[in-house]
């Protein structure tokens, strides 16, 4: 009597791994180890992995709005507008805004936005320039109140030649060091939660919708092995010619005890709406945007909308104090390359027209009250 006998092929187990379902692909988003340094290429990431990020960096960008440059001299007053509009900013850029936009989009994104006031071979302005932050890296000076803005060359750090012409400006930098800190930090954390929820939702919308069937077949008792492989051989043969996608409804038709089941249907699909909006929440919170800018109608009232649009006001108001040195310092470089003298005062535009509707209702309740005081006194 033998103890062990090879089993017939025909009986043999087979056994299939699961396959290894990978994560979402901005792996440096998975990889972020919390309090070490911020790099360039996280953030970007960021933006390119949530869309949410990337529309709210862009909206504040175009939220910014516009100024007015004032000159004592009418003369240099009108050279300067005329420098701002038509200044040339990079390769194919043109105006001050254009430079602005792409600088205050690099200081949202990563905390430190670098710029250079390009000369002509006379001396006076002849563009505008980005820097990118890939070459550059800032050097505490010598006292606290200085920095160096040094550029990489072949591993060396090489301090800018004219560190006049050099605009930078820092977010949110923290005490004791010249680095800025990202609107985007502390967000890698949740958003890489929110891409395995995206990953692991594609994969089960995958399996769901387009349906893998288990077809059983239970061979009858007395059946021969050969003949029972031969019929499961037929069956999932006439069983692929059935589910091929030929154009053309195709019915499968089998005798004996078959059974056929959807895999998975009878497993329960995990609700996403929940985890994935208190998500976003935390997201949208850090990045300071009210949610119906965004496209969310997330239970807003009208009174509720008007507060995040006074705290969003507030917000710009507080970036537009970090972009004008930057726009003061290329003003003042244009009119003293030009041999204008004078003050100038720069004046931001209101928000939203919305402020324009309170300011000015704003000014016609204090018109009434004055002269309701009037014909007050007029009758005292």
């Amino acid at each position: 009597m033998k103890l062990f006998s090879r089993k017939r092929e025909s009986d043999k187990a087979v056994s299939l791994s699961p396959a290894l379902y990978s994560a979402h692909p901005f792996s440096a988003i998975r990889a972020y180890v919390p309090l070490s340094r911020a790099q360039n290429e996280l953030y970007q990431s960021l933006r390119e992995a949530v869309p949410v990020i990337d529309a709210a960096i862009g909206k504040l960008v175009r939220l910014i709005g516009t100024f007015e440059v004032s000159c004592e001299d009418h003369k240099a007053q009108a050279a300067l507008r005329d420098f701002l509009s038509r200044v040339r900013v990079g390769a194919a850029g043109a105006g001050i805004y254009t430079f602005l936009s792409a600088y205050f989009d690099q200081l949202l994104t990563y905390g430190t936005a670098v710029g250079e006031i390009v000369p002509d071979g006379t001396g006076r302005v002849a563009g505008l320039y980005n820097a990118s932050l890939a070459d550059i890296e800032l050097v505490q000076g010598d006292n606290p109140m200085q920095v160096s803005v040094c550029v990489r060359d072949s591993g060396r750090l090489t301090p800018a030649a004219h560190p006049e012409r050099v605009l930078l400006s820092l977010l949110n930098p923290t005490p004791g060091t010249v680095q800025g800190n990202s609107i985007l930090s502390g967000l890698p954390f949740v958003s890489a939660i929110l891409l395995r929820v995206l990953a692991t939702m594609d994969k089960n919308f995958e399996r769901v919708g387009n349906v893998r069937f288990a077809v059983t077949y239970k061979p009858a008792q007395g059946a021969g092995t050969v003949n029972a492989k031969a019929r499961a051989e037929e069956i999932a043969r006439e069983w692929s010619r059935a589910m091929r996608d030929s154009g053309q409804v195709s019915d499968f038709v089998s005798v004996g005890d078959v059974s056929i089941r959807a895999i998975g249907a009878d497993n329960q699909v995990l609700d996403y709406e929940v985890p994935v909006r208190l998500i976003l929440e935390q997201i949208v919170s850090k990045l300071s945007i009210p949610p119906f800018l965004l496209g969310f109608s997330w239970s807003s009232t009208e009174r509720m909308s008007a507060q995040q649009a006074d705290i969003l006001t507030s917000e710009l108001e507080y970036y537009r104090t970090l972009l004008q040195p930057v726009v003061e310092k290329i003003c003042r470089a244009f009119l003293i390359a030009d041999g204008y003298a004078g003050e100038l005062t720069i004046e931001w535009s209101n928000i939203s027209l919305q402020d324009e509707t309170e300011l000015a209702s704003a000014r016609l309740n204090n018109a009434r009250a004055m002269q309701l005081e009037q014909q007050l006194e007029v009758n005292e």
